[in-house]
This record gives structure tokens, C-alpha cells and sequence, in this order.
């Protein structure tokens, strides 16, 4: 890609930030739950690219995303670590596609532990898909 000298690039330093090192069954685990708790971030995230249509003019808000999705597997890792590790194993073990079908019992295991002790409730099949007003900030 070619730009031309009066075209602003962010510093590396503006762009660093912790990256997340999980695997595809673990994202999968997580995904729902993950999804509900940064619902805000994402929505601020999306917006704004979705706005502005330039996404160095996000930084911030993928900033904020990145920051939810890490406080969100470390609340799981402390709460429910045993429950999440079983099913993320099931997810990565089960098929070649991370097919959720055969892992509904650890699926349930987990969701009983986040919704008790992390209280996120699983959303419903759609949820995502629904339209809704997001409230910004």
C-alpha cells in the first residue's frame, strides 16, 4: 500500500498493547459469555469504524476491547478455571471444526459456574443477531 508524506500513521508505541495468546477452542468457549460482558466495548468499537472510516481513528476503542477480553478470561480463569478447561478441551478434542454438539454437558458446566459466580448469563440462540439501540457514550 502506498501513502503519501501528509498521511498521519500512528507510532507503534500508540498501537501496542497485551495481546491475547488463546487458542481457537478457547476463544470458542469463551465466545458467548465474552461477547455479552464486552457487549459495550464492542459496540463502541464497531461504531466507531463503522463512523468514522478510518480505523486509526479507533485506536482507543480497540484498545478498550482488547482490555475487556483480558479481564474477562482472567475473572474466568480465577472463577471458574476447571469448568472452562474441561470445555474448551472437549471444544478442541471433540472434531475438526470445533463443533459445539458434542460438548453440551461441559457447555452446561460452564455456563452454571459463570452465571453463578461471575453472573453472566449465557445469551440465547440470536442474541448477536438482534436488533438493537446502542446507548453510546
Amino acid at each position: 500500500m502506498v501513502v503519501s508524506a501528509d498521511v498521519h500513521l500512528p507510532e507503534e508505541s500508540e498501537l501496542t498493547v497485551q495481546e491475547l495468546n488463546l487458542s481457537s477452542a478457547v476463544l470458542y468457549a469463551g465466545s458467548f459469555h465474552l461477547g455479552k460482558y464486552c457487549e459495550k466495548a464492542n459496540n463502541e468499537f464497531m461504531l466507531c469504524r463503522l463512523e468514522e472510516k478510518d480505523p486509526r481513528k479507533c485506536i482507543n476503542e480497540g484498545k478498550a476491547v482488547t482490555a475487556c477480553t483480558l479481564e474477562f478470561f482472567r475473572k474466568v480463569k480465577k472463577s471458574c478455571l476447571d469448568e472452562f478447561n474441561q470445555y474448551s478441551n472437549c471444544i478442541d478434542k471433540s472434531s475438526g471444526d470445533y463443533s459445539l454438539k458434542q460438548c453440551r454437558k461441559t457447555q452446561g458446566v460452564f455456563d452454571k459456574c459463570v452465571l453463578e459466580k461471575m453472573n453472566i448469563e449465557r445469551p440465547a440462540f440470536g442474541y448477536f443477531c438482534e436488533a438493537r439501540v446502542h446507548d453510546t457514550k
